[in-house]
């Protein structure tokens, strides 16, 4: 079973995070690793694998992952029943030096309104302390505001994006093996350090939204994402009369 109990539901909202179990058995973690280093592989030269957008754009495979029934049914959880596929992330740290992710809240990327969407962490590699797992801080999301973030384009880490002044005395490492999930609310501060380790990390951060969520199209954003280009997926439920989707006609809801 993957779909969260009550006093998990109760924690995500209370501390902001919450470590979800195993979702991907062994058989279907070959694949998706399988899958993944092709993609690495077919990278241009010079491109890091630390940030991999929309891999499911161009990839049934992924696609199908990310709209299968279990990870679905845990955004139907916390969004409400008619739920949209928003945006996916490959986050790859190679061994040894595997770039950190600045400590941010996941809301200053996105221009949606309301806003309401979450971050499910996919594991692909165990992710631990040493190889630079997700660190938290729990209860930083409930003021519900986004804090200003400072931007360095040229800062040597996954994200140009950051926030100063934490107090990383509070911080938790979400430690996961390969084959489960946590989920975080998009206003927790979180990051992660560099990889020093000679294992790989890799994760994959999925955001879901409600239907009814409105999207700003022409936002620029520091990381150079397309927001113009957006594709929407009906994940579950009724459409909306906000947003287009890639496969709705697909979709029986």
């Amino acid at each position: 079973m993957t779909r969260l109990s009550k006093d998990q539901l109760a924690n995500y909202h209370s501390e902001g995070f919450i470590k979800g179990g195993r979702i991907l058995n062994a058989s279907e973690l070959t694949v998706l690793r399988q899958e993944i280093d092709q993609l690495i592989v077919s990278l241009p030269p010079r491109n890091r694998p630390e940030n991999m957008p929309s891999a499911h754009y161009r990839n049934k495979y992924f696609c199908n992952l990310f709209l299968s029934q279990p990870l679905v049914d845990i955004a139907e959880q916390i969004l409400g029943p008619d739920v949209a596929l928003f945006t996916s992330y490959i986050i790859s740290k190679r061994p040894k030096d595997g770039l950190a992710v600045n400590w941010h809240q996941d809301g200053a990327y996105f221009p949606i309104t309301p806003m309401e969407t979450f971050t499910l962490w996919l594991a692909v590699d165990d992710s631990d302390q040493e190889n630079g797992c997700m660190k938290v801080i729990p209860g930083s999301h409930r003021k519900r505001n986004l804090l200003r973030h400072q931007v360095d384009l040229q800062s040597n880490t996954t994200l140009p994006l950051s926030l100063s002044k934490i107090d990383l005395t509070k911080s938790v490492d979400v430690e996961l093996k390969a084959g489960e999930f946590s989920v975080h609310d998009v206003y927790l501060w979180h990051g992660s350090n560099v990889n020093h380790s000679s294992r790989r990390r890799c994760g994959i951060t999925l955001k879901y939204i409600p239907t009814y969520v409105k999207i700003d199209r022409s936002f620029v954003a520091p990381t150079g994402f397309d927001w113009s280009g957006l594709r929407l997926y009906l994940a579950r439920g009724h459409p909306g009369n906000v947003n287009d989707y890639v496969n709705r006609s697909r979709v029986s809801g």
